[in-house]
């Protein structure tokens, strides 16, 4: 009885860290398949939730290596910078910008890139949880599928209507990766941990994608992708 109840306990504790550090994770995938006709979205939703999470599953068992290895951390902040310049540059309005994504299966390649790239913290967190057992370790994060997929699709929805969400959660991305790239180990050597470097590092993360989404808007011919 004990066991179960112990299983159980952990299973939720999985599913609660997943829930909570997955804000960031729903608004990719709601980005990234913003751009994409309806009936192709939740497909989008569903298969890019479920291929990270599969992922996940897999990089958890080497997470703690991957953490301990200097530049994982600074690249991955540079690829989020990456990836939330490319979806704000096609986000939001289509009267103005051209496409997020250019199909259902680049929409999925960039979901995959970029919960990679941002859940290392919540990959380490949820190894801890499961204490090395394969079977919780799935119930619990596939469990987590479904909180990705009612929140994607939602957010996709909202931004349709509120073009200003996909520049908040652009922001929010560029945040994230600001926040990574000072906390790489190899970057550790040279900085020193602050409240101050970390608001700074986030502050100029969200700068970062905001201004390179809004250079890319701009492009000449840009305005017109959409119209296509």
């Amino acid at each position: 009885m004990h066991s179960v109840s112990s299983f159980l306990f952990s299973a939720l504790s999985i599913i609660v860290i997943d829930l909570l550090l997955g804000g960031d994770n729903a608004i990719v995938i709601a980005m990234a398949v913003q751009s994409l006709p309806r009936k192709q979205r939740r497909i989008g939703i569903t298969a890019g939730a479920a291929g990270a999470v599969l992922l996940r599953i897999i990089l958890t068992f080497f997470a703690a290596r991957i953490l301990e290895l200097p530049y994982i951390r600074l690249v991955g902040g540079v690829l989020i910078l990456w990836i939330g310049s490319q979806l704000l540059s096609g986000g939001g309005d289509n009267s103005h910008t051209g496409r997020s994504a250019r199909g259902l299966g680049h929409a999925v390649w960039m979901i995959l890139l970029a919960d990679i790239t941002m859940s290392l913290d919540n990959i380490l967190a949820v190894a801890a949880a499961s204490k090395g057992n394969l079977p919780l370790l799935i119930l619990g994060l596939g469990m987590s599928i479904t909180f990705l997929v009612f929140a994607s699709d939602f957010l996709s929805r909202l931004m349709d209507r509120f073009p200003f969400i996909v520049w908040l959660g652009a922001a929010i991305l560029g945040r994230v990766g600001g926040d990574m790239i000072v906390a790489d180990k190899w970057l550790l050597h040279y900085l020193q941990p602050s409240a101050v470097l970390d608001l700074a590092a986030q502050a100029g993360g969200a700068s970062v994608v905001l201004l390179a989404g809004w250079a890319l808007r701009s492009r000449p011919g840009q305005s017109n992708a959409g119209k296509k």
